[in-house]
């Protein structure tokens, strides 16, 4: 399982260790990923995704998971989330 956001495509970063006597070492810095479970209103279901906790909040500040994926760009969701956008897309076509 790779260590990258699923909305937003967040992954590690690199960067120095520095010491008190300012010695270098190279480490990485990973992003903040949580297992969750958000619900979609026009699916009336929840789907898992592996997103950063970052993502969480701007989920919630544009208000849930369906206006989320719809302002989206498709070159920084994966392939699962890339799914879940055009399923609810359609649904919301016929919807309409």
């Amino acid at each position: 399982m790779s260590r990258r956001c699923e909305l937003t495509g967040k992954g590690p970063m690199v960067g120095n260790n520095s010491s008190h006597a300012n010695n270098k070492t190279r480490r990485r810095y990973l992003p903040n990923l949580n297992d969750v479970t958000l619900q979609s209103e026009t699916l009336n279901r929840g789907i898992k995704l592996r997103i950063t906790a970052a993502a969480l909040r701007s989920v919630d500040h544009r208000g849930g998971l369906d206006a989320f994926l719809a302002k989206a760009k498709d070159d920084e969701l994966s392939t699962s989330a890339l799914k879940v956008k055009k399923e609810i897309a359609k649904a919301q076509a016929a919807a309409a």
